[in-house]
C-alpha cells in the first residue's frame, strides 16, 4: 500500500480491524495486528486527505487510548519518514516509535559513523511503545550541542535497553511510555540537521494529537448519551439532558474546528501550520476537559467502578491531554495572533 489517499486503508476498514481485536490483549499487540493487515497506512498530512487521517486517529483512540497513543507515534514516524526520506528503503512489517521529547533527565547523543549512519549513546525520556516496537524515530544532538538531528534504528541490538521504572500513573500505563539508554547503539540520520522541526510536517502532524483527544472525548460522551437513550420515556432526566446538550455543543465545536484546520492544511500544505496546530489542539483540550466533568457529574461513580472500558478511558484521557502544553501553548498562540496582518477571528 502507498501513502496517498488513494491507497490508504479506508475507514470501514480499520473499524472492523477494531472491532476484531482482542480487548485482552495489549495495546502493542493491537498495534502489530494492525500493522499486519495494512491499516496503518494513512493518508500522510497536507496530501489532500489531512481529515481522512484525522478520523482514522480519532477512531482508534475511541477504541483505545493507549493503543492510539502507539498508532499515532507510528503512522506519525511514517509521515516522517516519507517527507524526509523518501527514497529510504521500507522496513517490511516495522512498528516505529516516534521519540521526540526533550528531558532534562536525559539527552541523546549522536556521532557521525558512516556515510549516513550514527553512533547513538545517552537517555531518551517519554518512548511509548518502546519494549514492544521493532524500530525507533527519534530526535539527538550532536556533542557540540548542534542539532537536533533524526536518527532512525532497530530496537533489537546490544546497546538498547528499555527501563519503566520512572513510569508510575495508572492512566495510560498500557502505553509503556519509558525510558531509552543508549551505548554505542547504531542508527541512520534522516534528513538534515533541524530538518524535523523545519518541515511543514511538524505542525501539521501536530493536529493529530487532538484527533486522539477528540476520540477519547467522544467515547466518554457515548455512555452518556447512551443512558439517556435508554431512559423511559416517562422518566427523563433533565440534569442528563442538559449535561448531554453541553457535550455535544462542545465536541460539535471541536469537531469543526478540526474539519476546517485539515481542509486548512490540505490547502496550504507548505505553509506555517503552526497556529492553526494550537488553536485546534487547545480547543480539543478544553472540549475534552468539559466532557470528562459534565459525564461524570450526570452519570456518578458507577460507571468509573462498573463498566471497565468507562473506567479505562476516563483515567487514560486526563493522562494523555497532559501533553498539551497549556499556558505554554496559549502564550505561543497569543503570539502568533498579535503578528502584523493576522486577521484571526474572521468569518
Amino acid at each position: 500500500m502507498t501513502h496517498d489517499a488513494r491507497g490508504s486503508a479506508s475507514l470501514d476498514s480499520l473499524q472492523a480491524g477494531l472491532a476484531a481485536l482482542d480487548r485482552a490483549q495489549t495495546p502493542a499487540h493491537g498495534l502489530h495486528r494492525l500493522v499486519q493487515l495494512g491499516l496503518d497506512q494513512l493518508p500522510l498530512p497536507g496530501s489532500g486527505a489531512t481529515l481522512q487521517r484525522w478520523q482514522a486517529l480519532c477512531l482508534v483512540a475511541q477504541h483505545d487510548l493507549s493503543l492510539a497513543k502507539l498508532f499515532e507515534g507510528h503512522t506519525d514516524a511514517l509521515a516522517v519518514m516519507a517527507e524526509l526520506a523518501p527514497t529510504a528503503t521500507p522496513v517490511p512489517g516495522a512498528t516505529w516509535g516516534m521519540w521526540a521529547a526533550e528531558s532534562p533527565e536525559g539527552r541523546t547523543v549522536v556521532e557521525p559513523a558512516g556515510a549516513d549512519g550514527l553512533r547513538v549513546n545517552g537517555a531518551k525520556c517519554w518512548c511509548s511503545g518502546a519494549s514492544h516496537v521493532s524500530h525507533g524515530l527519534l530526535t539527538a544532538w550532536y556533542a557540540d550541542g548542534s542539532g537536533p538531528v533524526l536518527v532512525r534504528l532497530p530496537m533489537d541490538q546490544p546497546g538498547v535497553a528499555v527501563s519503566a521504572a520512572g513510569w508510575q500513573a495508572v492512566g495510560m500505563a498500557a502505553s509503556a511510555s519509558i525510558d531509552v539508554a543508549f551505548d554505542d547503539a547504531m542508527g541512520e540520520r534522516v534528513g538534515g540537521e533541524g530538518a524535523y522541526l523545519a518541515r511543514p510536517g511538524f505542525w501539521q502532524g501536530g493536529g493529530g494529537i487532538a484527533a486522539c483527544w477528540q476520540g477519547g472525548a467522544m467515547a466518554l460522551a457515548g455512555a452518556l448519551l447512551r443512558a439517556v437513550s435508554s431512559a423511559p420515556a416517562a422518566k427523563p432526566s433533565p440534569f442528563r439532558l442538559a449535561a448531554l446538550g453541553q457535550v455535544g455543543v462542545a465536541l460539535q465545536s471541536s469537531a469543526a474546528l478540526l474539519r476546517e484546520t485539515a481542509r486548512w492544511i490540505d490547502d496550504h500544505p507548505t505553509q506555517d501550520a503552526s497556529a492553526r496546530a494550537l488553536s485546534v489542539r487547545l480547543a480539543v483540550e478544553s472540549s475534552a476537559r468539559l466532557v470528562q466533568d459534565e459525564v461524570g457529574r450526570a452519570l456518578g461513580a458507577t460507571p468509573f467502578c462498573r463498566d471497565a472500558t468507562f473506567a479505562q478511558m476516563a483515567a487514560d484521557l486526563p493522562v494523555y491531554l497532559r501533553q498539551s502544553h497549556a499556558e505554554r501553548d496559549f502564550a505561543a498562540l497569543g503570539e502568533k495572533l498579535a503578528s502584523p496582518g493576522a486577521s484571526p477571528w474572521a468569518l
